[in-house]
């Protein structure tokens, strides 16, 4: 079988991603282009947060700075200098009584009070009434909960009424590791500088960062490049063609790949079905279903191009596996003794697996070696148990999890989420910019182990099935979401939208 598309290594799509360390290679190297002037670099940080502003709230008059000790501090007091001289009502209030740490930040300050601002220490109250409040409290090196004092303070301006304006980081989010280690500011806006923060796009971060905006400040691309390809790359909907294209005009469907779906112990036939429904919609050829007897006729009835077949035991699965080209293994399987047959048998077969659910749970239970290229699609939980942690690890940074996870299965990891990652072993990792918290509900994961096995079938490798599947499974239901609302999204909303998506524009065709 030829897939879909074969991905060119010189190509990639999406974005690279960044952490906290490559922020400060690039924010050090573009520096030393200035000839060691840090401020050049903090003065356009704070007049492009000044354009912003002007840009996104134009009627904003009364603005408050909130500025720690820090360069972010010192950033938030261009920007006030910028605000006053326009002739806007700033008020500037500081995170303790004392000058800002460095040399660059209090000068920034001095040449806000120059112009005639003043600055008052944050007193633990509420803040006054504005606008508008510019977060500038900390940057991207903060990596631990904030203290007291700042904690007071990111909770006052999350309690004002008036929009956020964050510059790089919101307050409290570890811009590396997509974490809250504690209190953090929700922003309306964040605008990043240099390049795309990866913590602002997995875990805590999309529901703390708001809208995203990024300014390089002119800084030379080449310092960027010299940081390297980034800690991963960010995909959305638009880079789905990369993957997919029109099939050729003879094509037929053993071409496209043959899938089988194991799974449905008693009482959970649904997630069976569901896996295998949306393997039909993404593009598989062939579908067939091993499940417990009773739900043979419901899956007939729901949908009668899949291929479904009473399984009482392991052996019965010998002919199944055999003319099968991606096995789907885990929707509702339980860990009961069916289950547990079942699950030895694929994992013996050598065919190509995509694994969810129970088959994670009874793979985390009794570790073994896995095919090359299997793909696992685990939620934290399952993550956790994997890896022999808790799921707040698996959360407090994400992108080392799944690192991890690929190293130590050897297979493609989907780690499923806010900002969902895939990696392949030693490879780094792509993260998806689609979704959204309609999303979570039961079933969902069945939809997508079904669409990463039909991807798999029709030719793409593991790594690509799994990062096309996952982003192709997450605009679905971004599709599903804009009919309906998030609230009360069904997998099979999400599955009547793969097929049109499955199906983007071919510029060679111009369709």
């Amino acid at each position: 079988m030829s897939p879909p598309c074969a991905p060119n290594a010189a190509s990639l799509p999406g974005t690279p991603l960044y952490d906290a360390a490559a922020l400060r290679a690039i924010e050090a190297a573009a520096i030393a282009a200035e000839g060691g002037d840090a401020g050049a670099l903090m003065a356009r940080a704070g007049l492009a947060a000044w354009c912003l502003l002007q840009a996104r709230w134009p009627s904003a008059r009364r603005i408050v700075v909130a500025c720690g000790p820090g360069n972010n501090g010192g950033d938030g007091y261009v920007l006030a200098r910028h605000a006053l001289l326009a002739g806007c009502d700033v008020r500037v209030v500081r995170l303790d009584a004392h000058a800002p740490r460095t040399g660059i930040a209090r000068a920034a300050c001095a040449a806000y009070v120059e112009a005639g601002g003043q600055v008052a220490a944050f007193d633990g109250g509420r803040l006054s009434s504005a606008d508008l409040v510019v977060d500038a409290v900390f940057g991207i090196g903060l990596s631990r909960a904030p203290d007291a004092d700042a904690a007071a303070l990111i909770a006052a301006i999350d309690a004002a009424v008036a929009p956020v304006l964050a510059l790089d980081v919101p307050s409290g989010l570890d811009a590396g590791r997509g974490s809250a280690p504690g209190v953090a500011l929700h922003a309306d806006v964040t605008l990043q500088f240099l390049a795309v923060h990866i913590g602002l796009q997995t875990g805590d971060g999309p529901d703390h960062a708001g809208d995203l905006a990024l300014d390089t400040l002119g800084i030379d691309p080449a310092h960027v490049a010299a940081a390297g390809a980034g800690v991963a790359r960010r995909i959305d909907a638009g880079d789905l063609a990369h993957w997919l294209r029109p099939r050729p005009r003879n094509s037929h469907k053993g071409a496209s790949g043959r899938v089988l779906c194991v799974g449905g112990d008693h009482g959970m036939g649904g997630a069976v079905m569901l896996a295998a429904e949306a393997a039909l919609r993404t593009g598989a050829g062939l579908v067939s279903v091993a499940t417990q007897a009773a739900h043979v006729a419901p899956l007939l009835v729901r949908c009668p191009e899949a291929m479904a077949s009473r399984i009482d035991n392991a052996s019965a699965l010998a002919h199944l596996l055999e003319a099968a080209d991606v096995v789907a293994l885990g929707p509702g399987l339980g860990r009961g003794a069916w289950g547990h047959g079942l699950h030895d048998e694929v994992l013996g077969s050598g065919r190509p697996l995509v694994l969810d659910a129970d088959a994670l749970n009874l793979l985390a239970a009794a570790p073994r070696a896995l095919p090359p290229g299997t793909v696992l699609t685990p939620h934290p939980g399952e993550a956790a148990r994997l890896l022999g942690t808790a799921t707040a690890e698996i959360q407090r940074d994400r992108p080392a999890a799944v690192r991890r996870l690929a190293a130590d299965t050897g297979a493609v990891v989907v780690l499923k989420g806010a900002g969902t990652l895939v990696c392949a072993p030693g490879g780094t990792p792509w993260l998806v910019a689609a979704g959204n918290p309609g999303m979570a509900t039961g079933g969902m994961g069945d939809a997508l182990t079904g669409t990463i096995a039909a991807l798999r079938a029709q030719g793409l490798d593991g790594e690509s099935a799994a990062a096309c599947g996952a982003l192709l499974h997450g605009a679905a239901g971004d599709v599903a979401a804009c009919t309906g609302g998030e609230r009360g999204l069904l997998p099979v909303d999400l599955i009547a939208a793969l097929r049109p998506l499955a199906n983007p524009a071919s510029p060679e065709r111009g369709r």
